[in-house]
């Protein structure tokens, strides 16, 4: 008898934890599924709250990478807007959000990530007409042209801090040179 109440017993505690598990499967797991309504916002969260960043957030999601840019980094994140986006022809765009083409979406996203917090007086500062090397290993050139910061060509509209980095919002998409 006492040993088919512990059987019985264990059976319900797994059920419970399977449960549990699959209930945070269901919200993503990992830090992008942290609720935190005190704290600054991370990048990821940043661009989800974004009207002018639904591609680049259902990129981000395509690729996997919504845990990893939520992750305390730090990372600068230039973040292309709908806009810049919609600059690229759209049979490129419709290519990259495929599942079979995640690899290479991965490779685009990482070019608009650099691991490290880069503050705006540092681009001007200290990167101005050097080369940065990004997530992906390759690089895009930072220039200030008067009180206007640009990176590969594109011009930075906004920089927002974020508790894991910075997001600089930028008006092209980044795309790697090979």
């Amino acid at each position: 008898m006492k040993t088919n109440i512990i059987i019985i017993a264990s059976v319900l505690c797994l059920m419970a934890l399977c449960k549990q598990g699959s209930s945070s499967k269901e919200l993503g797991g990992g830090m992008a599924s942290v609720k935190d309504d005190v704290s600054q916002k991370n990048v990821v969260q940043i661009a989800s709250e974004s009207k002018d960043h639904t591609i680049l957030v259902k990129a981000v999601q395509a690729a996997g990478l919504v845990d990893s840019l939520a992750n305390p980094g730090p990372f600068t994140v230039f973040a292309p807007t709908n806009a810049a986006f919609e600059q690229l022809p759209k049979s490129d765009l419709e290519n990259l959000l495929k599942p079979e083409n995640k690899k290479q979406l991965e490779t685009v996203l990482y070019h608009h990530v650099f691991v490290g917090n880069l503050r705006k007086d540092d681009l001007i500062e200290r990167f101005n007409g050097q080369e940065l090397i990004m997530f992906d290993g390759t690089s895009e050139k930072i220039e200030v042209k008067g009180n206007e910061i640009y990176i590969g060509g594109a011009k930075v509209l906004t920089v927002i801090p974020a508790s894991n980095g910075v997001v600089y919002v930028i008006d092209k998409v980044l795309l790697p040179k090979k």
